[in-house]
């Protein structure tokens, strides 16, 4: 394992002293964002590869906060949070406030945890270096919610470049020539904190280089949209020469470490979740009877075997995803990680396919406490075969440890639902808005289930449950006044 690189503040390039966007300002324009992202069609909570990515995230936070770039008053006001574009173009971007946006294709294309692992070192250093607000200081005329608009319009940029563009221009926020140097700047900065991020971690930072290299090959050939992240993060001859340099010497030439089987198959999921065409199901589905198959490394016949499973699966074939599943994992075998994953592809199919016993089955041999993926399938299970209380059970202490996590508390409506109990799912729903930050949707939940408390009398639990309800009624209209005034 190569020794954490320490990248001390006196050998980054000076962006500027003033940073005007405070903390709080630059947390309620992330929010502002992240608001509309939420509503955005693609936006998906795949508990498996949020896992994966939030595994990853989490030690290059810790990394941040050990060598000093998380200040306290960041720490405690950011989010850290990371959203799912189920978009198939490689892309990833930090917002203000602490957001991160990540899309599929780019969890499709990296090879290693490394890579991945640089990616999300490189735009966490855009958040800690306060990127956004320097940019804002730089430019006076450049209001927050300008640049509210210019985000959005960066971020629909891979699917509509030429309603992206309208958005920009009709802000009037094209950027000079001026901003697009400062934002050269920025990359390298954020480059040179990544690296040293990364390294502090634990992770190879080989993998930064091989991004870099894999993507200044991208670069070279005809853009043709995929490709996002080469645009709104130009790569230079500068910057893949200093991420060279910044290895230790020993190390040159010594080559990765080979894909592990747990990777490829995340890889392989997001591929499979980011609006696959027909033809190509069907080519990922017969691709493990290729001749030579079995020829090949571990990792790519996990992830080939991976897909064809979900493929099968999405065109119904549920006999042959069941089989290809438990090559999957037999291939796994011992290995852990690469087992539990084969092992939730196989409960997703079986409960896709009708087979709830054994999708209880195979999922409830996770480890104890169940992890979020385990729970909310499993709590899918249950309210399927009618077991609603087991739901409850079940993501009751979930929603209590995790707040904000808006598809446990919609579970948890479903499974109060079924049980008949109207004024707890009521009140489920207006938290699961509330996670989204869609106070006006909360406040609609909330008086809805004041309005039923106050029909007739109420179980002593209940009573608990209404005056829960209008506490809660209270903070979302708050919430509800401060965004207006944000306007």
């Amino acid at each position: 394992m190569l020794l954490p690189v320490q990248v001390s503040q006196a050998q980054l390039p000076s962006l500027g002293d003033g940073v005007d966007l405070s903390p709080g300002a630059e947390r309620r324009l992330g929010d502002r964002i992240i608001r509309e992202l939420y509503r955005d069609p693609d936006y998906l909570d795949d508990p498996v590869v949020i896992e994966y990515v939030v595994g990853i995230w989490q030690p290059l936070l810790q990394a941040a906060r050990k060598r000093g770039d998380l200040p306290p008053e960041l720490d405690d006001r950011f989010s850290w949070e990371i959203l799912l574009g189920r978009d198939r173009s490689v892309n990833a971007f930090a917002l203000p406030g602490g957001y991160l946006g990540l899309h599929l294709g780019l969890v499709a294309v990296v090879t290693s945890r490394d890579e991945l692992a640089s990616v999300l070192a490189h735009e966490l250093s855009h958040v800690t270096q306060r990127h956004i607000s320097r940019l804002m200081s730089k430019q006076d005329s450049l209001s927050p919610w300008v640049l509210a608009s210019m985000v959005l319009a960066s971020v629909a940029a891979s699917k509509n470049p030429e309603l992206a563009k309208a958005v920009i221009v009709g802000s009037q926020a094209a950027a000079s020539q001026s901003q697009i140097n400062f934002t050269r700047d920025m990359e390298m900065e954020a480059d040179r904190v990544g690296f040293g991020v990364m390294g502090q971690a634990g992770f190879d930072q080989h993998g930064f280089v091989s991004m870099f290299e894999k993507l200044d090959q991208a670069n070279r050939l005809t853009d043709n949209g995929s490709y996002p992240y080469l645009r709104s993060h130009p790569l230079t001859s500068a910057r893949i020469s200093d991420m060279r340099a910044r290895m230790p010497i020993d190390s040159h030439g010594a080559t990765a470490a080979p894909p592990q089987l747990a990777h490829s198959m995340v890889a392989a999921r997001a591929r499979s979740l980011a609006y696959p065409t027909a033809d190509q199901l069907r080519a990922w589905a017969a691709e493990p009877g290729a001749g030579g198959f079995a020829g090949r490394p571990p990792a790519q016949r996990a992830a080939a075997l991976y897909a064809a499973a979900a493929a099968q699966a999405r065109l119904r074939d549920f006999a042959r995803a069941t089989a290809t599943a438990a090559q999957l994992r037999a291939l796994a075998g011992s290995d852990a990680a690469a087992a539990r994953q084969a092992r939730i592809l196989s409960a997703e199919i079986a409960m896709a396919a009708g087979d709830l016993p054994g999708a209880q089955e195979l999922l409830e041999a996770s480890a104890r406490p169940l992890p979020r993926p385990e729970r909310l399938l499993l709590t899918q299970v249950h309210l399927r075969a009618g077991r609603a209380s087991q739901a409850v059970d079940l993501m009751q202490p979930w929603v209590a440890d995790a707040p904000h996590d808006a598809t446990a508390w919609t579970l948890l409506s479903s499974a109060y639902e079924a049980q008949g109990q109207t004024l707890r799912a009521i009140r489920a729903s207006g938290e699961a808005q509330m996670a989204h930050l869609d106070y006006a949707g909360a406040v609609d939940r909330f008086k809805a289930a004041r309005a039923l408390a106050s029909k007739g009398s109420l179980a002593a639990s209940d009573h608990v449950e209404a005056s829960i309800i209008d506490t809660r009624l209270r903070q979302a209209e708050q919430l509800l006044r401060e965004q207006a005034l944000e306007r």
